[in-house]
């Protein structure tokens, strides 16, 4: 099962979405405080719809920036080496984000 991991570094708190097979395929920004990094991953759960990622090139590398219907950004992918890979992320998200469990680890 996916799993939201909460983790706190640096003053910031941030979340990483783990597949079932351990690798991160979603990061969050940085979080002054662990409540508003919880509503973040609330947030990934209720905008877990195709529409709401966003693919990229960049420097030799594909990614998705995981988008809010505000169109803030809440959550990056890691970088991929190919497209079919980013978008096998995408897939993981949309599939197993919504009902990821949440693990605290600060």
């Amino acid at each position: 099962m996916a799993t939201f991991q909460i983790s706190h570094t640096s003053g910031q708190y941030w979340y990483h979405l783990r597949a079932d097979n351990g690798e991160i395929v979603q990061s969050s920004e940085g979080y002054t405080t662990k409540a508003s990094c919880q509503n973040g991953i609330q947030s990934v759960k209720a905008n877990c719809q195709p529409q709401r990622f966003e693919s990229f090139f960049n420097a030799g590398q594909y990614g998705f920036n995981h988008v809010a219907a505000n169109g803030e950004i809440i959550g990056r992918s890691e970088k991929y080496i190919t497209a079919q890979a980013r978008d096998h992320g995408i897939q993981v998200v949309l599939r197993d984000a919504p009902s990821a469990r949440v693990e605290d680890l600060s």
